[in-house]
């Protein structure tokens, strides 16, 4: 499982994803809120790299699983990122 982490934590898509899905939050955040958009992208991104592009190797629901951890990981630099951006325009 580990391992599985770790390859998907250098999953370029992924970070791609995850960053897309800031920026739209943070754009629709007026209307929509924040915590719900972000959780559901979370587990949007997670299940939909598995099941569009499946591993043999790997059973779906370990690549599910392994795909919320890494979403989670990847998610609190971008998070971060976000915020610094944002207080360095005011």
């Amino acid at each position: 499982m580990t391992d599985l982490v770790l390859s998907q934590l250098t999953d370029l898509f992924r970070f791609g994803l995850i960053i897309a899905l800031v920026v739209t939050m943070q754009r629709t955040a007026a209307v929509t809120g924040r915590v719900l958009p972000l959780a559901m992208g979370v587990v949007f991104v997670a299940v939909m790299i598995p099941a569009t592009m499946p591993s043999g190797s790997v059973s779906m629901t370990h690549a599910i699983l392994a795909g919320l951890v890494s979403n989670a990981i990847i998610l609190m630099p971008v998070l971060a990122g976000a915020w610094l951006i944002a207080r360095l325009r005011r």
